[in-house]
């Protein structure tokens, strides 16, 4: 088990939640841009369905912006805790074998005991060297010797 200095370390990822923010900034700025430059005979066309369509349309967009936005990994003296999108995983530092991140991966996976892998969507290729140092980090946890 690793030590931990002082506190548990948490990695999010800072390209795709600056992507999410943006973007769905964009996304409900432009439908609402769209609707409020339609003409008052165009807007009476369009039906309540089809307006809770692309309400739900993009709300949807809007989750799933922000499922990735809140990915990250938090590094704790029991284990290690992944957000991927929604789902929630927690793992003892026995259970993880090892962690990578080939050249050109969009982010790192972990090699665990039982033989699988798990994608960690806290730590984004896209960041560059916050992700090489992220990586090397709990890479370091994993083996402090």
């Amino acid at each position: 088990m690793p030590a931990l200095s002082v506190q548990p370390r948490t990695w999010r990822p800072l390209g795709p939640r600056i992507a999410a923010a943006v973007f769905s900034a964009v996304l409900v700025g432009a439908f609402a841009y769209l609707w409020l430059s339609f003409d008052q005979e165009t807007k009476e066309e369009v039906n309540l369905v089809q307006r809770i369509t692309v309400v739900v349309m993009v709300g949807v967009g809007v989750a799933l912006l922000h499922a990735l936005a809140r990915s990250k990994v938090v590094a704790r003296d029991s284990g290690l805790v992944l957000v991927n999108g929604y789902r929630r995983r927690e793992y003892e530092w026995a259970e993880i074998i090892a962690i990578r991140m080939p050249p050109g991966a969009p982010w790192p996976t972990l090699d665990l005991a039982d033989g699988t892998t798990v994608s960690v969507l806290g730590i984004h290729g896209s960041d560059g060297r916050r992700a090489t140092e992220a990586v090397r980090e709990l890479k370091g946890l994993l083996d402090p010797g």
